[in-house]
C-alpha cells in the first residue's frame, strides 16, 4: 500500500499532529495495523542482530523509537471503540486482540532482546546516563521479567497462550457489557413516573427514546451501579426498576452473560501468575507498583472498612427515620440521601443543577481553574475535526504564549460510547520523538434536545474536574522517553492528579466564575455554597462503603490461587463482601463482578484499590495547597514541576517527596472521609 493512501503510515501534518480524521475511514484500520506489526518486529530484529556489545544507545534507544505506526493507529482505533463504537469496530477489536497479545508477547518474550537489555541494567554503575535514562533501564529491565522474559522456552509458550486467551476474553466481556447496558435500559412511557427529573434530564430521556425508534422516555444506565436520576424520582417502583436493571447486567443469560467469562478470566490469571513464580495474579500486579504487595493493600482496605461500614449502618438509621420507610433498599439510598441531605443541612442538590451550565462550567470553571493555577489559556479550534460531531478541539498555550497541545472534549453520552468517565492521550510528548501533546476527555453527560442548555448534576461536575486533571497530567508530562509520557505512571498513582484538581471545583474564587443561573446569570447564592460545604463529610460512611466493596470484591477474585476453582460468581461475590463486613444489601458494591470493566477489561485488574491509596496523597495535598494559600501561580508551578511535569520518568513516591518535603500521612484522608477512630 502506497503511504499517501492510509493516513496512519506517516506522523500527521495537522497542528501537534493531530489524528487526520476527515481522511481515516475503516479500511484504513486492519492495513495499518499490519504495517505497524511488521515495523516493529523488523527494528526489534535489528537491534538483536546486532554484533556490538550492547549498550544504551544501540538498544534501549532503538527499542524506545520502535512502533511508530503502532503507536498512532492504536490511540486512534482504541479510542474510537471505547467512545464510538460500531459493529465494525467491534469486530476489528476481537479479531485484534488475540493479534496484539502475540505481539507484545513476541518483544517481551524475546530472549535475544531480553539478554541485550539485561546487560544494560547490569552495567548501569558504570554507565554516565541521565537519571531519566536510568529509570528508564530499570523500568525496562523490570517490565520484561516481570512479563516473563526470563522463563525457558516451554513456559513462555504457555504465557503466550494464557496472554492469547484473555486478550479476547476481555474484549469480549466489554462488549458484552456494552450490549446489555443498552439492552437494559429502562424504557417509560407515563409522564408521572418521570416525576422529579428536570427539564434538562426529561428532554435527554426523550431523546435517547426517540433515537431508538421507542414512544415515551428512555432511561440509559450508567457503568456504576447507582443511577443520578435515583436521587430525584419520586416514583419507588421506577427507582427498583432501575437499580434492578443496573444490577441484572451480565447475569440474565443469553449472549451477553458475563458469569462464564468473570470465572476464566480470574482462572487463568491465576495460572499465569503461577507461571511467573507469584501466589496470585494480585501478587503480580502489586509488585509492579507503588503498594508493593496485596498485604500492603489489605492493610489500608481493611482500616477503612470497618469504620465506612459502621457509619453506613448509622446513615441507614437515619435515612430510614426521616423517610419512615421501614427498610431503606438499595433504590431508596439516594432519594432517601437527598431528603436527609434538606432535612439536616437544608440542601436540595437537584436546585444546583440551574447553576451548572456545561459551557459555563468548561470555560468559566474547569479552564479558569487551571489558567489561574498554571497560567495556561484556551482557545477553540473550530477548523480542527474531531472523531465525532460532538467532539470538540481546543489549544492550548503556556503563559509564554509557547503551544503546549491539544485538548479534545467528547462530553455526550450515546448508545456507542462505553459508560464512564476517561482520559485517553492521541498523540503523547515526548523529546526524543519529537512529539507534541493531544488528549482527550470523554464523559457521558446526556444530550438534550437541541436549543435547550445542558445542565450538569453537582456529580457530573466533579467528574468533569477529575478527569480534567488526567488531561493536565497529560498536557503537563515533559519527558525524553515515550515509555514515560503523560499518563504512564504507576496504577496506583495515576488517580492522584486527577483527584487533587477536584478540590478547586468549589474553590471559592472558581465556584463564583462558573456556578450562575443558567437563565438569570445569578451567582449560586451563598448560603447554599456554604450549606453544601457544611453536608460535604455527609453520606460518606455509603460512598466509602461502596468503592470499598467493589476494590476489596477486586482484591478477592484476583487472591485466588491456580488451584482454587470458583465456579460461582454470585456465591463468592457474596462471600468476599461478607468477609470484608460490608455486605449490607443496602450499599451494594460500585460495580459487581459482572459489570466491573475497570477489572475484567479496563486494566485496573487487581489495581481499582488505586482509588483510595491515590486518595492518601490527594488528600494530604489538598492540605498544602490550603496551608500554603490555595490557588496560586506559585503553587501551580510547584505542582507541575515537580510533579505533573515529570510523568512516569522517576519514581511516584520520590516525586510526591520533591513536592511535598515528606511522605504523604493518611490522617487527612480519615477526616475527609469521617473514619477517624
Amino acid at each position: 500500500m502506497e503511504s499517501h493512501t492510509n493516513p496512519f503510515l506517516q506522523p500527521s501534518t495537522l497542528p501537534y499532529q493531530l489524528p487526520p480524521f476527515g481522511e481515516i475511514r475503516e479500511e484504513h484500520f486492519r492495513p495499518a495495523f499490519t504495517a505497524g506489526f511488521a515495523q516493529q518486529l523488523d527494528e526489534i530484529a535489528a537491534i538483536t542482530a546486532q554484533d556490538d556489545a550492547p549498550t544504551f544507545e544501540n538498544t534501549l534507544i532503538p527499542l524506545e523509537r520502535s512502533g511508530a505506526i503502532l503507536r498512532r493507529v492504536a490511540a486512534v482505533f482504541f479510542n474510537q471503540s471505547s467512545a464510538d463504537s460500531s459493529a465494525f469496530t467491534n469486530e476489528l477489536e476481537e479479531e485484534l486482540a488475540p493479534q496484539l497479545a502475540a505481539h507484545e508477547d513476541a518483544i517481551r518474550l524475546d530472549p535475544a532482546l531480553y539478554a541485550r537489555i539485561a546487560a544494560v541494567h547490569a552495567s548501569l554503575d558504570d554507565l554516565q546516563l541521565t537519571a531519566e535514562a536510568v529509570y528508564l533501564v530499570r523500568r525496562v529491565y523490570s517490565e520484561h521479567t516481570l512479563a516473563g522474559a526470563g522463563l525457558d522456552a516451554e513456559e513462555k509458550q504457555r504465557l503466550s497462550d494464557l496472554n492469547l486467551r484473555l486478550s479476547t476474553l476481555t474484549t469480549r466481556f466489554e462488549k458484552q457489557l456494552l450490549a446489555d447496558t443498552n439492552e437494559l435500559a429502562v424504557h417509560l412511557t407515563d409522564a408521572a413516573e418521570l416525576d422529579g427529573l428536570s427539564a434538562g434530564e426529561i428532554s435527554a430521556a426523550a431523546q435517547a427514546a426517540a433515537e431508538r425508534g421507542l414512544d415515551g422516555w428512555l432511561v440509559t444506565l450508567v457503568l456504576p451501579t447507582g443511577h443520578p436520576a435515583l436521587s430525584s424520582l419520586t416514583h419507588r417502583g421506577v427507582r427498583e426498576r432501575i437499580m434492578s436493571a443496573s444490577r441484572a447486567r451480565g447475569t440474565h443469560g443469553g449472549p451477553n452473560d458475563n458469569r462464564d467469562l468473570v470465572l476464566e478470566i480470574t482462572r487463568l490469571r491465576a495460572e499465569r501468575a503461577a507461571l511467573l513464580g507469584f501466589p496470585s495474579h494480585a501478587a503480580v500486579v502489586t509488585a509492579d507498583q507503588t503498594a508493593g504487595t496485596p498485604e500492603a493493600v489489605a492493610a489500608l482496605l481493611s482500616r477503612l472498612a470497618i469504620p465506612a461500614a459502621r457509619n453506613a449502618d448509622r446513615e441507614q438509621r437515619e435515612l430510614e427515620r426521616v423517610t419512615g420507610l421501614e427498610t431503606v433498599e438499595a433504590w431508596d439510598w439516594p432519594f432517601a440521601t437527598e431528603q436527609v441531605r434538606i432535612d439536616r443541612f437544608d440542601v436540595d442538590t437537584s436546585v444546583m443543577r440551574p447553576y451548572f451550565e456545561a459551557e459555563r462550567v468548561l470555560f468559566d470553571g474547569v479552564f479558569a481553574a487551571a489558567t489561574k493555577l498554571y497560567g495556561i489559556t484556551f482557545a477553540e479550534r473550530t477548523d480542527l475535526q474531531g472523531y465525532h460531531p460532538d467532539v470538540r478541539v481546543f489549544e492550548v498555550w503556556n503563559e509564554d504564549g509557547s503551544g503546549l497541545g491539544l485538548y479534545l472534549l467528547d462530553l455526550y453520552t450515546r448508545d456507542s460510547k462505553r459508560g464512564g468517565a476517561w482520559m485517553n492521550a492521541l498523540i503523547s510528548q515526548s523529546r526524543l520523538l519529537d512529539q507534541p501533546t493531544v488528549v482527550v476527555n470523554n464523559l457521558n453527560v446526556p444530550k438534550p434536545a437541541d436549543g435547550e442548555p445542558t445542565l450538569l448534576s453537582l456529580d457530573e461536575v466533579t467528574t468533569f474536574f477529575h478527569e480534567f486533571g488526567h488531561a493536565l497530567h497529560g498536557l503537563f508530562a515533559e519527558v525524553e522517553y515515550p515509555r514515560f509520557s503523560g499518563t504512564n505512571v504507576f496504577r496506583d498513582f495515576v488517580e492522584f492528579p486527577s483527584q487533587v484538581n477536584e478540590m478547586w471545583m468549589l474553590w471559592p474564587e472558581v465556584l463564583a466564575g462558573y456556578a450562575r443561573h443558567v437563565e438569570t446569570g445569578e451567582p449560586m447564592p451563598q448560603e447554599l455554597v456554604a450549606k453544601l460545604q457544611a453536608s460535604e463529610g455527609f453520606n460518606e460512611g455509603f460512598s466509602t462503603s461502596e468503592y470499598l466493596a467493589a476494590a476489596m470484591l477486586d482484591q478477592a477474585w484476583h487472591s485466588i490461587g491456580a488451584d482454587d476453582r470458583v465456579d460461582d460468581v454470585e456465591a463468592f461475590e457474596a462471600a468476599a463482601l461478607r468477609s470484608a463486613g460490608l455486605d449490607n444489601p443496602a450499599v451494594p458494591p460500585r460495580y459487581a463482578s459482572t459489570y466491573f470493566a475497570h477489572t475484567f477489561s479496563g486494566g485496573y485488574d487487581a489495581g481499582y484499590y488505586s482509588y483510595i491509596w491515590s486518595e492518601v496523597l490527594d488528600a494530604d495535598t489538598v492540605d498544602w495547597f490550603t496551608e500554603n494559600g490555595g490557588l496560586t501561580r506559585e503553587n501551580g508551578d510547584r505542582f507541575r514541576t515537580k510533579l505533573l511535569g515529570v510523568g512516569g520518568s522517576k519514581d511516584p513516591l520520590e516525586a510526591y517527596r520533591d513536592f511535598r518535603g515528606r511522605d504523604a500521612v493518611i490522617e487527612p484522608l480519615l477526616r475527609r472521609r469521617g473514619l477517624e477512630d
